[in-house]
This record gives C-alpha cells, structure tokens and sequence, in this order.
C-alpha cells in the first residue's frame, strides 16, 4: 500500500499494470501471489497473448517456435487483460489513465511500458529495413533468414550479435557495420571487448567498425566512406529507450534517458504510481549510483518488490545485483553486478580460448563479472558480490581455482 493512502486509510483494491511485457506480467502475477485479492488488470499495447521476448532472437527467428507465450492462466489468476489498447496519457491526480479506449481508474498504477528500439535515422519508410523487439518483428524477419538472403546489421551490441548468430545458423551472408572502433563499445571496456571481435569472422561473418551508416537503399546500405554493402535486408540493433512517451504532460518525472525516475521502493514522483523494469531507473546503495537496467533479470525481480511495496505495510526496498546473459557464436557470455571504468579489473584464462572470466574489483571486493563458457564463476561470483568478499587479486587471476576460494 503506497504511504499516501496508509495516510488516509484507504484500501487499494483496483491497480492498473500498463504493458503486458516481462515486467508487468510478473507485477500482476507477484499481486496475486502475495495475496492481493483486489482488481489487477494489465494493459498491454500487443494484441498477442502477453510473450517473453528472449527467443525472438533465436528459436522463434530461426522457426524452431512459433512463439513465446507466458504458461500463465491469466483467468485462474483473476487478472483481466486488456490487450491491444494503446496507453495514450495519465492524469495522476484525478487517478485515471487515459486510452484509446476511454479512461481506466486505479487505486495504484504500475508503469511497466519497457524499451523501445531506436530508429536508424532516414530509414523509415524503407523497405526491408527491419526491428527486432517485439514477436511481430521476429515474424516479418523469419522468411527474410529462411531465404538466406544478404543482411546487414547496424550495431555490434547484443542484439546485433544475437541476430547475426542466427542468420549464419540459417545460412545468410551477414555483414555487421558498427560505427564504434569495436563491439559492446559502450558497455565493455576495449580489452575485454576487443577479444569478442574475432568471433564473428570465426562465424563467418563480417563485421566492420568504425563505419557509419550514411544512408539505406533498397539493395544496399551506404557507409559514410561512400562504399556501399549489398542488402537483401537491414536489421537495425543500435539500442533501446524507455517507452515513456505517452508520460508527457502527467508531471511524472523522467531522467536524462526518459526513462521513469523511481526511488529505492520502485515508487514514481506521482503518488500511488510505481515504475519497474526498462523504463525506470532506480538508486542503487549497493552501486551508490542511479541504475537503468535493460534486461530480462531485473523485468523479473523488481515486480516482486512493486507487489510487496503495494500490499505491504513496510516498504521492500529494491537493490538488486543486476544480471544479464547473451548467446552468441556459440558461446554463452554471461555478466552479473555492475563496473564502473576506475574499477580494477582481472582475467581468469586466456580470452583467445573457448572460455574466460574478467572481474571487476572495488575496494578489494567483487562488484562485477563477465563470464564466457565459464557458467560456474557466474555462480559463484554472483554470491560473492551479493555477500561484499573481499577477494585475493592473485587468487583470482588463478583460473583453476574455485571463484569462491579467491577470498582474501
């Protein structure tokens, strides 16, 4: 229960979880399973039944599924869905949502909206210039594999690692243009990332940074150096943004990125309004930092804390250990915590092999890991950073050793 409504002695009884993604099927879902008894009804923009997206990049591209829709029965649960109904605005101090379809009230309202790609600027409108975010995308982008047609995708992050991982498997020749000087540039310092660069020649595929996409053709893509790429089709991954749009004009405060700021409770500058999963960043104590996190682990968690915080007497503050996983040219690349650049960091094996570990000290403890093919110091490491060990920097260049035996 929020504190304003303590305050007066209301009881919530009617709460409104917009978008029908990972993070606001499990805010409905957590609802119900801490014994809210109350009205749950989750809005979701789709007209498909509510899906988790991580297959879209892969057994749902490559026609292994036909989908990916939650095993949840919606019904047994009491939660109404209202699905295909876009979210147009909200009036927080009237406490109704406005939608295409009238407005809907609420008690406590659930921002829950996600990320949206961003757009390749100058190449709407052309065609065979493809998204990947949502399962009508990953339906338009299946025939595209299945005719092993010549691809070009714009960014060398994780989503553009993914799908060029699956247009090899299905036989494509891919070309991937990046126009940092190599991937993950954004998010993995150029030691740690530079290794990766050699898998997608292993794969097959091109991969071409420092190059910048001038403009897009039907047939081709034309960098900035004048060379042109042949182009069946184009698959843009140059990131997300959160899907806070239709927040303007509501006096719900929004960060540098727009995404929703909540605070350590998930709770939003509005009352009864809280914000959970891509589209809100939250104050880590743990990071002593604001984080916005765009994956599937924090989609998971935080809508425990939202239903705690909503039914709940004390409030849960929400403080996770951020984790993430990203299969790509056979190999299973894993990262939990968070790194900051002046962070001390340490190998374990030699990032030329199958498989390696880099860690991130602070202070002499644990606070981030990236693992490949090395699914047990993911393990171990998350324990580690969760419990602030101090670690043997020595110890834990060793390889052979046990993560969990590395401790000062």
């Amino acid at each position: 229960m929020s504190e304003q409504r303590q305050q007066q002695g209301g009881a919530v009884r009617h709460v409104v979880v917009v978008g029908a993604g990972m993070a606001g099927v499990q805010t409905a879902v957590a609802l119900r399973e801490q014994g809210f008894t109350g009205d749950v009804k989750l809005i979701g923009a789709e007209p498909h039944q509510p899906y988790d997206r991580p297959p879209l990049s892969k057994a749902v591209l490559l026609g292994k599924a036909e989908g990916s829709a939650f095993d949840i029965d919606f019904e047994a649960l009491g939660i109404e869905l209202r699905l295909g109904s876009e979210v147009l605005g909200v009036r927080p101090g009237d406490h109704e949502l406005d939608t295409a379809q009238g407005p809907v009230p609420y008690d406590v309202l659930v921002i829950a909206t996600g990320a949206e790609p961003i757009r390749l600027p100058g190449a709407e409108g052309v065609p065979g210039v493809h998204l990947l975010r949502t399962l009508d995308d990953a339906e338009r982008l299946r025939p595209v594999l299945a005719r092993q047609h010549d691809v070009v995708v714009v960014g060398a992050g994780w989503i553009g690692a993914e799908f060029a991982t699956a247009a090899r498997e299905a036989g494509c020749a891919v070309t991937v243009v990046e126009a940092a000087d190599r991937p993950l540039a954004g998010v993995l310092p150029a030691e740690v990332s530079a290794p990766m660069t050699a898998w997608y020649a292993d794969s097959g595929a091109e991969l071409r940074t420092g190059a910048r996409v001038e403009r897009v053709e039907p047939g081709a893509v034309v960098l900035d150096d004048g060379s042109r790429v042949p182009a069946d089709a184009v698959v843009v991954g140059i990131g997300a943004r959160p899907a806070t749009a239709w927040l303007a004009g509501s006096g719900i405060t929004l960060g540098v990125h727009g995404e929703v700021l909540a605070d350590r409770h998930l709770r939003a500058s509005a009352p009864d309004v809280y914000a959970v999963g891509d589209c809100a960043s939250f104050p880590s104590g743990r990071y002593e930092e604001r984080l916005l996190v765009h994956h599937w682990d924090n989609a998971l968690q935080g809508p425990r804390a939202v239903a705690a915080n909503i039914i709940g007497q004390a409030p849960v503050a929400y403080d996770p250990v951020p984790y993430f996983w990203s299969e790509q040219f056979g190999r299973f690349v894993q990262y939990v915590g968070h790194h900051a650049s002046a962070d001390t960091l340490v190998w374990r094996g030699d990032p030329g092999g199958a498989a390696w570990t880099v860690c991130w000290l602070r202070s002499g403890r644990l606070v981030g890991l990236l693992a490949v093919g090395r699914p047990r110091d993911l393990a171990q490491g998350r324990r580690l950073i969760e419990s602030g060990a101090r670690m043997d920097p020595d110890l834990l260049a060793d390889p052979s050793r046990p993560l969990k035996e590395a401790t000062a």
